[in-house]
């Protein structure tokens, strides 16, 4: 007897079924900003320097640990490392003035949250989300690099919002 096996528009996704034609994206918000439109200057150096509220939205089964990134592309020497922290839980809001995972050290060389502070002009400046499958154990301290090669392979969706600010 010949078994048939029929197509019903159902994938295996991340662990999750999902729909065909479902688009089931990971999602970063802020309570505070909207995407592409300007920081409040208290999350700013010229502020409290605190990070902003971000809300989390559809981050897919599977997902054992959060990690992110913030930098700013538009820095005169490259990308500036604002912020990396790792290991967090699966949440889906981390707090304003919060740390809730491992930190690792910014290019300020501090283990923090170090907020918008462009030299001149608009920056923009970029908080990237990323649901991992396992958790890191990396020390705390590590640079943006590290974090990115021990994520590699480990990424189950990433999100992104975009903040701007001048001085």
């Amino acid at each position: 007897m010949r078994k048939v096996f029929i197509f019903l528009g159902i994938f295996l996704m991340a662990g999750r079924l999902i729909a065909a034609g479902e688009d089931i994206v990971m999602k970063l918000k802020s309570s505070e900003f909207e995407n592409n439109e300007y920081i409040p200057k208290r999350f700013t150096c010229l502020g409290e320097n605190i990070n902003p509220a971000l809300i989390i939205e559809d981050i897919p089964a599977g997902t054992v640990s959060l990690a992110v990134i913030l930098d700013d592309p538009d820095a005169p020497g490259g990308d500036w490392v604002h912020w990396v922290m790792f290991d967090m839980p699966v949440v889906s809001k981390i707090e304003e003035n919060s740390a809730p995972g491992r930190q690792g050290i910014n290019d300020s060389g501090r283990m923090r949250y170090d907020g918008p502070c462009p030299p001149f002009g608009i920056h923009r400046y970029v908080f990237k989300l990323y649901a991992l499958d396992i958790n890191l154990n990396l020390a705390e301290g590590v640079t943006k690099a590290d974090l990115e090669k021990a994520m590699s392979g480990r990424i189950l969706a990433k999100a992104e919002l975009t903040g701007l600010f001048k001085k």
